[in-house]
């Protein structure tokens, strides 16, 4: 009962308690420029409406056929941007024929050629929305996001998202000068994981000279070297001397679900399990490491590394692979 009632409450308070104008605004001018520079296409809002839902609820709002784009967020949170099928339909006949036809497509099922046709101009859009918000405080909430797969249909929303409250961006658009409309839904979580902009953050007390903040900067900045480590092995001398092209290196221990994140001194910071993230090699972290809790650095002398797979004993040469 207490959920009901909260609800509508949130219905009921005006656009500007869900994170209006900022988000509202910087969403209209986002998606309108990325239509426009990406493909030359006109896109105007007629209607907008932000609105607080729970999970179970967002299927309920997307139309039939609607193309559904998994964006990845900041500190593992995910959206859902969701595109009409009349939207799907203009932007894919724009990027193949670079004009409108007389004649609307038919309506269908949309797929995943459909989505990697538009994951450009929606990683343009959300881009803009993150330049848009850059001194905003619904940054928190609404930047940070981008593309990261498509879904064939909505059901799995369920399964994939988290059990909390949703912020749902609802467009009405008109595309190529009113010659076509669509709905547009921009779902994220209402509770923002993202970083407040710099100049919302509050002045601590005591704040230091101008000179310690930029060492400080400068200090932030530096790059780290860190190193994802599957799996580690120690061998001979003469046996690593002996290594020839078509040698195995068997790694028994090894795991794509087990992988190290250790810095060059051979300390382990955190771990995750390897994977991809739009079409590159990526590494997602499960927990990190107490760091105070570590040794800085392995006992003069000692091995850096734990042999857990040893290729041979001492007495045993490689074979070569055949």
């Amino acid at each position: 009962m207490t959920d009901v009632i909260r609800r509508k409450i949130d219905r009921a308070r005006p656009a500007q308690a869900e994170g209006a104008p900022g988000a509202d605004r910087g969403w209209r001018l986002a998606l309108a420029r990325a239509a426009r520079d990406a493909m030359g296409l006109e896109l105007d809002f007629t209607r907008m409406s932000i609105g607080r839902y729970s999970l179970a609820e967002l299927p309920e709002l997307a139309p039939d056929r609607v193309l559904v784009a998994l964006l990845d967020g900041p500190r593992g949170a995910l959206g859902v941007l969701m595109l009409g099928p009349e939207v799907t339909s203009t932007l894919i006949e724009m990027q193949t024929l670079g004009r409108l036809t007389a004649t609307p497509a038919a309506a269908r099922k949309p797929t995943r050629i459909d989505a990697a046709m538009v994951a450009g101009l929606i990683d343009r859009a959300l881009a803009g929305l993150d330049e848009a918000l850059m001194e905003e405080a619904d940054l928190a909430w609404a930047g940070g996001f981008r593309y990261a797969s498509f879904l064939e249909e909505v059901r799995p929303l369920g399964l994939m998202l988290e059990d909390e409250a949703y912020r749902v961006l609802s467009a009405e658009v008109s595309l190529g000068g009113g010659r076509r409309s669509g709905q547009v839904l921009l779902v994220l979580p209402a509770q923002g994981r993202g970083e407040r902009p710099a100049t919302l953050a509050p002045a601590a007390e005591g704040e230091a000279p101008l000179f310690s903040a930029a060492l400080s900067a400068q200090v932030m900045a530096a790059d780290c070297r860190l190193d994802a480590v599957i799996g580690r092995m120690t061998l001979p001398i003469r046996q690593i001397m002996a290594l020839r092209a078509g040698d195995v290196l068997p790694m028994l221990q090894a795991s794509v679900d087990s992988v190290g994140l250790e810095t060059m001194a051979g300390r382990k910071v955190a771990s995750g399990r390897l994977g991809q993230h739009r079409g590159m090699r990526a590494l997602k972290l499960s927990d990190t490491a107490d760091l105070a809790a570590d040794p800085p650095f392995p006992a003069q002398g000692g091995p850096m590394v734990q042999d857990l797979s040893p290729l041979a004993g001492p007495g045993e040469p490689l074979r070569a692979a055949g």
